[in-house]
C-alpha cells in the first residue's frame, strides 16, 4: 500500500517542514509514504476559478484507481482508534494507493468532491494549512502504531 499526501502550496516554515520530515521518516517503517506539494502559477484570480484550477491540478495527479480522501472541515471526524480502523479498511480495499488531500484556502472544486471516496475532518477548529499537515501526519503515524499494537498510543 502506498500512501500519498497531496497539499496545495508549499510549506514555508522550516521548523514545521523539519517536523513533517521526521514523521515521514517514522512512517517509512510502515510502507511507502510521500508528500506532493502542488502549486499554481496564477494567484490573482477569483476564488471559484482558483478552486477549479487547483481541482484540475489535484485530479491530474491522482490515479483513477486511487482511494481519494479529502481533509475537509465538513468531513467525518474520528478518534485515533477510529481513524486507525479507517486506515485498515483503506489498506484492505483493492486500491494500491490512498491519497489524502489538503486543498487550498478556498476548499475543493465540485469535481474533486465528486471524485473523492471519503471526506475526513481533523477537528471543528480551524488550523493553518501548514499546521493541518503536521497534525495529520502525526495522526497517520499514530494510526499505524495502533494497527501494529505499538506503544505510541495509550488506552
Amino acid at each position: 500500500m502506498r500512501i500519498r499526501f497531496v497539499c496545495i502550496g508549499k510549506t514555508t516554515d522550516q521548523q514545521i517542514k523539519s517536523l513533517y520530515e521526521g514523521y515521514i521518516n517514522r512512517l517509512s517503517h510502515y510502507g511507502k509514504v510521500s508528500i506532493d506539494y502542488l502549486e499554481l502559477k496564477k494567484k490573482n484570480v477569483g476564488s471559484e476559478v482558483l478552486k477549479t484550477e487547483e481541482g484540475n491540478l489535484i485530479l491530474s495527479k491522482v490515479d483513477s484507481s486511487a482511494n481519494l480522501i479529502l481533509l475537509d472541515e465538513l468531513g467525518k471526524e474520528f478518534n485515533s482508534i477510529g481513524f486507525s480502523k479507517f486506515l485498515q479498511k483503506g489498506m484492505n480495499a483493492s486500491s494500491r494507493e490512498m491519497v489524502f488531500v489538503i486543498g487550498g484556502a478556498f476548499g475543493f472544486s465540485e469535481a474533486v468532491y465528486k471524485r473523492a471516496n471519503h471526506k475526513i475532518a481533523l477537528s471543528k477548529m480551524t488550523f493553518t494549512h501548514q499546521m493541518v499537515r503536521l497534525i495529520f501526519l502525526e495522526q497517520l503515524y499514530r494510526g499505524f502504531t495502533i494497527l501494529k499494537g505499538e506503544k505510541y498510543h495509550h488506552n
